[in-house]
């Protein structure tokens, strides 16, 4: 027992948990590099980043990273009166292996945030990836708007898989660049994010 419990106690301690460790650190949005946004954009209380701007940007990671996994939790507030969550138009994104210069928007690979499509992993601006989605497993997998989705991405070796829920959505191979920041979209409208926690793999 006490040492479960002084295992327990380290872990705490130490933010680690089965070799997962926080991105986020205190409260300051200086901690990330601000792409299109100002620090006014975003909130962090206790862990979790409330998007409240509506320009076009993202908040990015300052270190690179290859091979890891990379979960947390998402949701967008639920608009009064919502009736049909299909025209809901909540939008943000999941950017991989981000390339400098930063712009909006970066050579990258996406991991759709956009409610209706979330969890689709494709190449954007001049990056390469060959993914497949599937369609009906995605649809199951989606929580009502309002609620907090979970999403894992494991990126190795050039392959990307994105699990939403416990439900795979999405897998492929070929990522180039299959290194880089990591970053998440502002636009569109306010977003929650909590729990962002990654693990490095090692290189084969």
């Amino acid at each position: 027992m006490l040492v479960a419990f002084f295992s327990l106690m380290t872990s705490v301690s130490t933010g680690v948990d089965d070799g997962f460790v926080a991105l986020i650190q205190g409260d300051d949005p200086a901690q990330f590099d601000l792409i299109g946004i100002g620090p006014e954009t975003l909130k962090i209380v206790d862990g979790e980043i409330m998007v409240v701007g509506k320009a076009n940007g993202y908040f990015a990671t300052k270190d690179i990273y290859r091979n890891y996994v990379l979960k947390f939790d998402w949701k967008y507030a639920r608009p009064e009166g919502l009736i049909d969550d299909a025209k809901f138009d909540g939008n943000s994104g999941l950017l991989l292996h981000i390339q400098k210069p930063h712009k909006v928007w970066p050579k990258s690979i996406e991991v759709q945030l956009l409610n209706a499509d979330s969890g689709h992993t494709f190449a954007i601006f001049g990056s390469k990836f060959t993914g497949a989605k599937n369609a009906q497993a995605q649809k199951k997998a989606i929580k009502p708007v309002g609620q907090w989705n979970h999403l894992e991405v494991i990126c190795q070796e050039g392959r990307i898989t994105s699990t939403i829920n416990g439900i795979e959505v999405d897998r492929g191979t070929g990522a180039s660049p299959d290194s880089g920041h990591i970053g998440w979209q502002c636009e569109a409208g306010p977003i929650q994010f909590r729990g962002i926690m990654i693990k490095k793999l090692k290189d084969h």
